[in-house]
């Protein structure tokens, strides 16, 4: 069982509530199952495959399933029941023109589209596995992510495929603008897929940058996602039942309708909007292009935008931008985020704009590795204890160890560990990594130094040196290798600095090779050759002296801010 205790100040409706969806007789009832030979906490009452969600969805007929949009004019919009007729066709192109079939990959690269969307749910509706590779990618990048999940055919939009350059992927490939609107017309009527397919098996790849310097592909499976949808209806349905009757003069409540800036190849694009909508029958609006403010506000007024899971960057030049106070946003109820930390200021200042979404804003904790939260924190407790990320969603256990992976006694800080059905199985191709990345028990290692105070999660710092910026893991190492491959540098460190509007930036510590003469700018141009722009360092320290080591050769990073060792420079 978890080491969490219930938390001593939730009100009695709230633990009354939450009871009844969760206990004997609940429609979320939670039992204990055998998941990959360990016993585990899963709701009951779920689906057993992605595919069972989109079958389900055809119900929703003409109801809108999602638009595009660049601007508040310009839609492209379709429905649930043209999405099914959309991926049924797609499907049967894969499997009788690419060979696809279960356990196969379908490499997706591009911007957010419907095609992306589409090819997901064709993916895995055969059984195989939809891998998303990152959009912001290199050639080098590209090339590896490829080789690595090895697919039977690559996906993806003309201006990401054109980094490649004169060479292409080195496996058959369509390009979105090609050829999409044959592929969707190529098989009409057609079915969707019915082979078997079972809960574990594999229905996503996502890239999470790796310790070794190398991306590393984590497996979600079928349940794995179903599992964190599960949570999110059941955190809705608390939701529903514990708010108060509206007046008998008030208008009906809007329909759902979410708004979304997140990218496809993460999981807050990918499982908590384009699957959560579909699972949940709600319309999404998708917002492509460079995130614009006004275009967002101009969509949440036309749209009735409802809800909005943000990344703090964007929220940040939401919230400070002139214009926001110009437009209608009260149809907005909701607005979630975990993408990056919120700083309080972001937070109160959220609150003053919209003091309706005080007792609604929420803030959640995972990674990909775990198909998106394991904890979330909402409405009226986040904001009595707006540092916290959340108390464990259903069939979470949670666990502080230290570094032997002992469980340290309540309130102490240490390693956060979690388990569940929402965990990865494992990294592709990658058993010693995945071997590395649990403890005994199918306990996984997140990575982050936390403590468990009352009932909730509080984290302290990033204990692989992870820097969230904008929203995006950047790991240093991967950086670090690549600038000590450069002929003039001869060692470097990455650490990660305070950044008003990205949470942090990428700042380098480098040591020329002796006789050697080097410049930011110089090694910026360097990095971005191989690795996304975000993963650039936009501080620079060039120093004379050698970095600070322990006696076993480890760079002391908390040590690199000796101000009399160094010179800087910032681009």
């Amino acid at each position: 069982m978890s080491t969490v205790p219930y938390p001593s100040d939730v009100p009695v409706e709230v633990q009354q509530v939450e009871a009844q969806l969760l206990g004997p007789g609940g429609f979320f009832e939670v039992v204990e199952e055998e998941v990959a030979g360990e016993r585990l906490r899963v709701v009951a009452n779920r689906a057993r495959s992605l595919r069972e969600m989109l079958v389900n969805s055809v119900a929703q007929g003409d109801n809108e399933y999602a638009a595009f949009t660049g601007d508040a004019e310009h839609f492209r919009r379709f429905t649930f029941a043209e999405h099914a007729r959309l991926v049924a066709s797609t499907a049967a192109v894969l499997r009788d023109e690419y060979g696809v079939g279960p356990g196969d990959r379908v490499a997706i690269l591009g911007a957010n589209s419907p095609e992306w969307i589409v090819t997901f749910w064709a993916s895995v509706s055969l059984g195989a596995i939809a891998v998303g590779l990152n959009g912001w990618w290199t050639e080098p990048e590209i090339r590896y992510g490829v080789a690595d999940c090895d697919p039977k055919v690559l996906v993806g939009d003309a201006r990401r495929l054109a980094r490649l350059g004169a060479r292409d992927a080195g496996v058959p490939t369509v390009v979105i603008e090609d050829g999409f609107e044959a592929i969707w017309r190529a098989h009409a009527g057609a079915p969707l897929p019915e082979q078997p397919i079972a809960e574990d098996d594999a229905a996503v790849i996502l890239y999470t940058s790796g310790t070794t310097g190398r991306p590393k592909g984590a497996i979600n499976t079928h349940r794995n996602v179903i599992a964190f949808l599960t949570a999110q209806f059941i955190s809705g349905a608390r939701s529903m039942m514990l708010a108060p009757p509206p007046p008998p003069d008030a208008p009906p409540p809007l329909p759902p309708c979410a708004m979304v800036t997140s990218p496809l190849f993460h999981v807050s694009g990918l499982h908590a909007a384009a699957v959560m909508s579909l699972a949940a029958g709600f319309r999404g609006v998708w917002l492509t292009g460079k995130f614009d403010p006004v275009v967002a506000m101009r969509v949440i007024e036309s749209e009735r935008v409802t809800s909005w899971g943000f990344m703090a960057t964007l929220l940040t030049r939401f919230i400070n931008h002139p214009d926001v106070t110009r437009y209608d946003l009260t149809s907005l109820v909701n607005l979630g985020g975990g993408g990056s930390p919120i700083p309080p200021a972001l937070q109160e200042r959220t609150k003053q704009l919209f003091p309706h979404l005080r007792k609604t804003m929420s803030v959640g904790y995972g990674s990909t590795e775990t198909a998106a939260l394991v904890t979330t924190n909402t409405g009226a407790e986040y904001d009595a204890h707006p540092d916290s990320v959340g108390r464990p969603t259903a069939g979470v256990e949670l666990d502080i160890r230290d570094e032997e992976g002992n469980p340290v006694p309540l309130g102490e800080e240490g390693e956060v560990c979690a388990r569940g059905p929402m965990i990865m199985p494992g990294y592709w191709n990658r058993p010693e990594d995945t071997a590395t990345a649990f403890w005994p028990g199918r306990w996984y290692r997140m990575g982050d130094v936390g403590r468990i105070v009352d009932g909730r999660l509080y984290l302290a710092s990033r204990k692989r040196d992870l820097i969230f910026r904008g929203g995006e893991n950047v790991y240093p190492i991967e950086i670090e290798y690549r600038l000590e491959e450069h002929p003039d540098v001869l060692e470097a460190a990455i650490v990660g600095v305070d950044h008003p509007d990205l949470g942090q930036e990428v700042k380098a510590y480098v040591v020329p090779v002796p006789g050697a003469s080097v410049t930011g700018a110089d090694l910026a141009a360097w990095v971005g050759e191989a690795l996304a722009y975000y993963k650039v360092p936009s501080q620079w320290e060039i120093r004379s002296e050698p970095l600070p080591r322990t006696a076993t050769g480890k760079i002391v990073k908390n040590a690199l801010d000796d101000a009399t060792q160094h010179t800087q420079q910032e681009d």
